[in-house]
């Protein structure tokens, strides 16, 4: 009997308080290191550094890459560098990127080109409509973009898609990476180009 009453004690009293309020603790601690070993990315030489988002664990995390795009190509051409960056979100990730615990959620077919006459500048139009992919597709390409070239600024990228809908400009936040399967926040979008007369 005394026994019993020593395990019951013990079971309640765990040091955890109960609360009536609802608390966000985050992401769920994850078992998977989201570190992609030093040796793998030393050794590829070819092409130019490029960051990607991809998804470990919860969140999103950055892990750095290179693109067969030419540097001298890069430079200055947001498109070129959005869709060199939209290449590395479809491709699967390496052997030792999956033991580390990373995939992507971005699927292909899915394309980029510039915007439209009336489109903000700098404006990025996908093959499908952003609303249209998962959270966490749109959490991966709006945060690869928007920390690259092809972002307008203050973590930022405006993006369309073939539809005759206006582009909006999207957001990369602490929040998104830590949830990239929740909405990702929208920023008010810069005006349109002035039309060439």
């Amino acid at each position: 009997m005394a026994a019993a009453l020593a395990m019951a004690a013990l079971a309640t009293g765990c040091g955890i308080r109960t609360t009536s309020v609802p608390v966000d603790a985050g992401p769920a601690p994850s078992r998977v290191p989201c570190d992609v070993p030093g040796e793998e990315a030393a050794a590829q030489t070819t092409g130019i550094a490029v960051r990607v988002f991809l998804v470990c664990g919860s969140q999103l995390d950055a892990v750095d890459r290179r693109s067969p795009l030419q540097e001298e190509k890069a430079d200055g051409d947001p498109v070129r560098t959005a869709a060199a960056l939209l290449a590395q979100l479809q491709s699967e990730p390496s052997q030792s990127e999956r033991q580390a615990g990373f995939s992507t959620a971005v699927k292909g077919p899915l394309t980029v080109t510039g915007g439209r006459q009336g489109d903000p500048a700098d404006t990025l139009r996908l093959s499908r409509q952003p609303e249209d992919l998962t959270a966490t597709a749109l959490s991966q390409i709006v945060c690869t973009f928007a920390g690259s070239p092809a972002g307008v600024g203050e973590d930022t990228v405006v993006l369309g898609g073939p539809g005759d809908y206006a582009p909006r400009r999207y957001r990369c936040t602490a929040e998104v990476r830590q949830r990239p399967d929740s909405a990702v926040p929208t920023a008010p979008t810069p005006p349109p180009r002035p039309s060439v007369s």
